[in-house]
């Protein structure tokens, strides 16, 4: 992303941002759902309204201290709630549920890099060219880190409980007792900088796949 000030890099990032951890939530919903699972839906929270999705202190607070620290950017949105014992197959289930959320991220990584490619396509010329470029751009970006931080085999997160759905039964059990703790360890290893560490050479990867993909420069 180019320099941009405060209230700019706001005005093109607000939009992704929000699509990008709401999409992300609806997804784990929408697909608890086609499994048997309606606990989303009943509660109102298969909806693309952020205000049913925005945790005040993992969404707003975290996220704009990090930024205006001008360190790596991390935070959270409200969970859906699934029933784990709502769906056909629980253990496989709950696993492909997980799942549903970074692969919406990617998803809308390939969508913003098109919207970012017309906004190319306009050039300065247009009064939307440039926004448009930026706001592909930053789309890109926090759905590059959604998924793969997200991808983390560590639960809470959806990669911690896809591999509890994939590891054997013994296996599994362990791994799942790691999920009190493993907010903390993720803070953790936030603060002493070996999360960016871990993944930011994968996104950078996936950055550069989508950009080459899409044709942008």
């Amino acid at each position: 992303m180019p320099n941009l000030s405060l209230p700019q890099f706001f005005a093109v990032a607000i939009l992704p941002l929000l699509f990008a951890i709401t999409v992300h939530e609806v997804a784990h919903g929408w697909v608890a759902k086609l499994y048997g699972d309606p606990t989303a839906q009943r509660l109102g929270r298969l909806t693309l309204n952020p205000l049913k999705h925005i945790d005040p202190v993992g969404t707003i607070l975290v996220p704009g201290l990090l930024l205006m620290l001008g360190g790596f950017i991390f935070g959270w949105a409200k969970p859906v709630p699934v029933t784990w014992e709502n769906l056909r197959h629980p253990k496989r289930d709950m696993a492909i549920v997980a799942a549903a959320g970074p692969g919406a991220n990617l998803l809308m990584a390939f969508l913003w890099a098109i919207v970012a490619k017309v906004g190319y396509m306009l050039g300065p010329e247009s009064w939307a060219g440039i926004p448009m470029q930026y706001m592909g751009i930053f789309g890109i970006q926090i759905n590059a880190v959604l998924m793969i931080l997200n991808l983390i085999p560590l639960p809470p997160l959806d990669g911690g409980r896809v591999a509890v759905g994939l590891l054997p039964g013994p296996w599994a059990w362990q791994l799942s007792r790691i999920e009190p703790f493993g907010f903390f360890i993720l803070l953790g290893l936030l603060a002493t900088g070996i999360l960016g560490m871990l993944i930011g050479p994968p996104i950078h990867g996936f950055e550069k796949i989508v950009t080459f993909l899409v044709g942008l420069r």
